[in-house]
């Protein structure tokens, strides 16, 4: 045995101890045993060390040897990711069904991306020109939508030789050659190959004020998501956060979709699979899998690699930020994520925290959320990385430590009811304990592409609905018709809000996606009835003639009946509201 590697000495789980160790490094990922399975070296100390395996050990003896790779656990990142589904650590699932049926078996190898697959190659440099990191050297359409760009790996500056034309080429070949200061010879290829704990380098981060369209009303307006920014979405089981995070997944306006299945049930992952082939993307009218990656760790799959998987998710994400895409990266759910930590730190025999969780857990939680932002890339091309994280803390007890590390870390709180969610009211987001920081960041763009009074609106609206939350404390004691009829107005209105807006149909074909513009013409038509239904109040209109209104089935029916191309039957809807009320008002 070659006494530069190491032996298995003993076994607990997913984690070994190794001896004769003091060769390697740590975070350096290794091959244990004759199945050479892939691990990663998490302690080292004198010539023994501890090694975290990513695939099941059964079969591992003591005296097995450990084989180094001289390097951390890293991915292949070139052409061949979108549209594929790979497991924690970058395997394609697909391939590995192909070629060993419905189980994964171990010890599979290190493979990644299709090497042998011939890609149609832009070659966009020449023979003598100068490149450094992240320039674009080479582009492939890789789906009709995402256009893959080649770029000069981080690190490297030189003068470029041996350029290849226009062709097809896999991604093992070299397409160029780049000539150091120091007149290193180095091959450029297709693929490059980075460390997922390492957050890949930037130029310099930009102002987050860019909108990040769902065509969810309760977000586009109420509590929006800035590209480049962070979201937290806690709720107990049944309240919907795997709805959401697709609805999300399907409809927000970026360029690319990170999917992460972390330790979810499998049949989640199989309802990705099933519905994104089959779905149109309404920015681009094809197929959403032509614009999504899927990382898939479910519930039966090895608890260390549950681990990596978050971090092999916002790896593939910031490298296709680095080309100048807005990616959007949906973890379901970090909770797990942060169970395999503790599971990982309980075999490691560490000193538990809160609930049995690590002590590191905020600062791997920060550590993960900071990744995301808008930024100047390398290339100077701007691009974003946004995070959307569900959390599932038991019985939906917000105050358990992973939901409140969580929102220490980030700047939109998504708090799912599980009222709201049993009262069959979609998406199931409580106004009342939910927030976006961003709002204020987002303003300019909001005048610019929607209207100059979207916060003002949105402020006043959400304000009537803390007033209704305090007013249904006194109804609940002494009734409603004891209140002054301002304050009936008010119920009414919080209504018609929570009914015809607030409320969303995913299954309905014109209401689960609504362009930003219909949810603020609904949202004035709402402010519309309310106003002049305060000056009716005014002029002492019984209350009872104002909320009987039948325009009120027509607004809360506009998210139904009105096309989301054609917006011409609210301006008829406001007319109406109009007319309705100076009749009213003129007969008493």
């Amino acid at each position: 045995m070659n006494s530069e590697n190491g032996i298995i000495q003993s076994i607990n789980g997913p984690v070994i101890t190794g001896d004769k160790m003091e060769s390697f490094q740590a975070k350096e990922m290794v091959l244990v045993g004759e199945k050479k399975l892939i691990g990663e070296v998490i302690s080292l100390e004198d010539n023994k060390g501890i090694i975290q395996v990513y695939e099941e050990t059964e079969g591992l003896r003591p005296f097995d040897e450990i084989l180094h790779t001289n390097k951390p656990l890293s991915l292949k990142l070139g052409p061949g990711l979108i549209g594929n589904m790979f497991d924690g650590i970058e395997r394609p699932l697909n391939l590995l069904k192909e070629k060993y049926g419905t189980f994964i078996p171990e010890g599979v190898g290190l493979l990644s991306i299709d090497e042998e697959k011939l890609w149609e190659t832009r070659i966009k440099v020449k023979d003598g020109d100068y490149v450094s990191e992240g320039e674009i050297i080479a582009e492939v359409p890789e789906t009709d939508i995402i256009t893959h760009k080649i770029m000069v790996p981080v690190g490297l500056f030189g003068r470029l030789k041996n350029v290849k034309e226009d062709g097809k080429y896999n991604i093992n070949e070299t397409i160029a050659v780049l000539v150091t200061e120091k007149g290193e010879e180095i091959p450029l290829k297709m693929y490059q190959e980075w460390t997922i704990k390492k957050p890949r380098p930037i130029k310099n981060r930009l102002k987050v004020d860019k909108i990040l369209t769902t065509g969810q009303r309760v977000l586009d307006i109420f509590f929006p998501i800035a590209k480049g920014g962070t979201v937290a979405i806690p709720g107990g089981f049944g309240t919907g956060k795997t709805m959401t995070q697709h609805q999300l997944a399907k409809y927000s306006d970026a360029d690319i979709i990170v999917y992460i299945g972390c330790g979810e049930r499998g049949n989640e992952m199989t309802e990705v699979l099933e519905d994104f082939p089959k779905l149109i993307d309404p920015n681009t009218n094809k197929s959403l899998m032509e614009r999504t990656v899927l990382i898939a760790n479910t519930s039966n799959m090895p608890v260390a690699a549950r681990e990596a998987s978050i971090y092999t998710g916002i790896t593939i994400a910031e490298y296709f930020r680095d080309m100048g895409y807005d990616v959007a990266i949906m973890a379901d759910s970090t909770s797990r994520w942060a169970e395999a930590l503790r599971e990982i730190s309980g075999r490691l025999e560490e000193m538990p925290a809160e609930e049995g969780y690590p002590a590191y857990l905020p600062s791997r939680i920060a550590q993960f959320y900071e990744r995301a932002g808008y930024v100047k890339t390398l290339g100077n091309k701007e691009g974003s990385v946004t995070i959307i994280g569900a959390v599932s803390p038991p019985g939906g007890d917000f105050s358990e430590p992973v939901t409140e590390n969580t929102k220490r870390y980030v700047n939109v709180f998504l708090g799912l009811d599980k009222e709201l969610a049993y009262s069959r009211h979609y998406p199931a987001i409580n106004w009342l304990t939910s927030y976006s920081e961003y709002v204020e960041e987002l303003r300019e763009n909001y005048e610019e592409t929607v209207g100059e009074d979207v916060v003002f609106l949105r402020n006043k609206i959400l304000k009537l609905l803390f007033e209704e939350d305090k007013l249904q404390e006194i109804v609940m004691l002494v009734g409603e018709d004891v209140l002054p009829d301002d304050q009936r107005l008010i119920i009414f209105i919080a209504k018609m809000v929570k009914i015809g807006f607030l409320q969303q149909n995913a299954f309905h074909n014109i209401d689960t996606y609504v362009p930003i513009k219909k949810q603020y013409e609904m949202l004035k038509t709402i402010d519309n009835y309310y106003e002049e239904g305060l000056k009716a109040v005014n002029k002492n209109v019984p209350i009872s003639k104002i909320i009987s209104s039948d325009i009120y089935n027509e607004i809360v029916n506009m998210k139904y009946n009105i096309s989301n191309d054609d917006l011409s039957q609210i301006e008829t809807i406001n007319k109406k509201i109009k007319m309705y009320f100076e009749d009213l008002i003129s007969n008493y």
